[in-house]
């Protein structure tokens, strides 16, 4: 009942991300069928292309999609864009293979007697291998279209769209309904379209092999492939709407910023309320990129001009992208950020926000019990019996794991490496004892967590701070006074609020922020 009421009030969101989610597959399919199959055909000829064009294509498939996305992204950006390139790498192996399958399976028989006829190369190609090779060569289609629908699920982690949204918010947030509502229709969505091609499979069968392979007559066959058609003619202008309603014709002058963000809770909050704060007060339209990535990702995205500004943390700033040793010093680490990021990047760095989200080790009350853990020194003693289960990011960077332990010499029992929320239900179910969290989580009052107290002032200050590109600050002024005095009205306390009303109520994180611009007041 309680799923099925998730359902009923996110039921928009969810149908607006499967449209997009089939806009993105249905993409991606077409790209790999046009570059797919002329491969095929072309291999089939040249038989020493064979084993280089297999080879290549068989070793795309086997790199994992995690790996091959991140590679994209330095050169690709964030978006739609790597997210179909790679569905389209991952989709190529079975068109081709099957193209070249279907072409080279005809009899030379036939083929002779094609050329006693008189028939050219490119009649025999048109009028007797591709018809008769069409059945294994959409054998291969289907293939590739089912694990793409899985595949661009990946397209939401780089702010790309699709059911991959609900997924990945629903794992960061340990919410089973929002993992649900995104898997359920993707599973289906990949049942439809398996139903789809094997339609497009029968048709493209000739009425002779089917005659062969069914125990059906020949009445009954033409029957079934007069439904096929409908099924199929119906399916492609549907998709067809579907691609004509996402061009915006109204909009096509209008003055337009893209707002980014990293993939957790209050990110994502920060994302939305940045975007409508700036729509409600000025006439700028404004592209949400939400949940891109770490920071480098998105910090990339923003110097390579994928995404105009974001929300982000000045102490990040100042270690992971600027690569200087953590210092407490809050004005010195703001205008160190402020000037080398003006400096080296071209990008303007306003005034800090009232919320400072702050790295911080968390256990469980029984924990802290047992061990009597009020601090990270208190911790440093007894460190060698307990696991930590950080983030990745926080494993590798020097105001991190590697800082803290040289910090307090901490030498843990083990560690091992979880992203996101996960590594709160590991602590739940102590399959590790200590985590790394950030002090406005909303997760830390869900699960009741005490934060251990950085009793050495290790961590650097992570005031919030909008970083903007210098060329979108000068073309839009307006949005520097929104955004500074939005800033003053997100304190410690109403960060994690927001975040706890995402993270346990399970509320849409764009209703919350809507529903906090509501109680303040923006007017300049």
């Amino acid at each position: 009942m309680e799923f099925l009421n998730y359902i009923i009030e996110n039921k928009d969101q969810i149908i607006s991300l499967c449209i997009e989610h089939i806009e993105l597959t249905a993409l991606a399919l077409i790209i790999a069928i046009v570059i797919g199959v002329p491969i095929g055909i072309l291999i089939s000829y040249k038989k020493k292309l064979n084993k280089p064009v297999l080879g290549i294509a068989s070793i795309t498939q086997a790199i994992p999609s995690m790996a091959l996305l991140g590679f994209m992204i330095p050169f690709l950006g964030i978006g739609t864009i790597p997210a179909i390139v790679v569905v389209v790498l991952y989709s190529l192996l079975p068109i081709i293979k099957n193209t070249y399958t279907g072409i080279i399976s005809i009899p030379p028989a036939t083929i002779e007697a094609a050329k006693g006829i008189g028939l050219t190369k490119g009649q025999i190609l048109t009028k007797i291998q591709i018809p008769q090779a069409l059945p294994i060569i959409m054998a291969g289609v289907r293939i590739s279209s089912v694990s793409a629908v899985g595949l661009m699920t990946m397209a939401a982690f780089i702010g790309g769209g699709g059911l991959g949204y609900l997924i990945f918010s629903g794992i960061r947030t340990v919410n089973n309904y929002q993992i649900l509502a995104g898997a359920i229709p993707a599973c289906a969505l990949a049942l439809l379209v398996d139903y789809f091609f094997a339609a497009i499979e029968k048709l493209v069968t000739p009425i002779s092999l089917s005659l062969q392979n069914q125990n059906k007559s020949q009445e009954a066959i033409k029957k079934e492939r007069h439904k096929n058609k409908i099924i199929v003619v119906i399916t492609i202008v549907i998709i067809m709407i579907l691609f004509l309603s996402e061009i915006d014709f109204s909009n096509q002058n209008k003055p337009t910023i893209k707002v980014g963000s990293k993939d957790f809770t209050e990110q994502e909050i920060l994302c939305y309320m940045t975007s409508h704060a700036i729509e409600d007060n000025t006439d700028i339209e404004v592209e949400e990129e939400c949940n891109l990535g770490g920071a480098q990702v998105v910090f990339s995205a923003l110097i390579n001009d994928n995404i105009d500004l974001y929300i982000d943390y000045a102490g990040t700033d100042y270690t992971d992208i600027l690569n200087h040793k953590p210092i407490s010093d809050v004005n010195q680490v703001y205008n160190t950020v402020k000037n080398e990021m003006k400096n080296q990047y071209n990008i303007e760095v306003l005034n800090q926000m009232a919320f400072n989200n702050t790295y911080a080790l968390a256990v469980t009350k029984e924990i802290a019990d047992r061990y009597n853990l009020q601090t990270i020194t208190d911790l440093a003693k007894v460190s060698k019996d307990l696991i930590i289960a950080p983030t990745l990011e926080f494993i590798n960077r020097e105001d991190g794991l590697p800082g803290l332990k040289k910090e307090y010499g901490l030498e843990f029992k083990d560690t091992i490496g979880i992203d996101g929320s996960p590594r709160y239900t590991a602590l739940q179910n102590n399959n590790a004892q200590v985590i790394d969290a950030f002090t406005t989580d909303g997760l830390l009052r869900k699960f009741n967590l005490v934060v251990l107290e950085d009793d050495k002032n290790f961590f650097p200050p992570y005031n919030a701070i909008p970083l903007v590109r210098e060329d979108t600050l000068e073309q839009y002024p307006e949005i520097e006074p929104i955004l500074n005095q939005l800033g003053t009205y997100l304190t410690d306390t109403v960060m994690q609020d927001l975040n706890y009303q995402v993270d346990e109520l399970g509320k849409n994180p764009e209703k919350v922020a809507e529903d906090f611009l509501k109680t303040i007041d923006l007017s300049i």
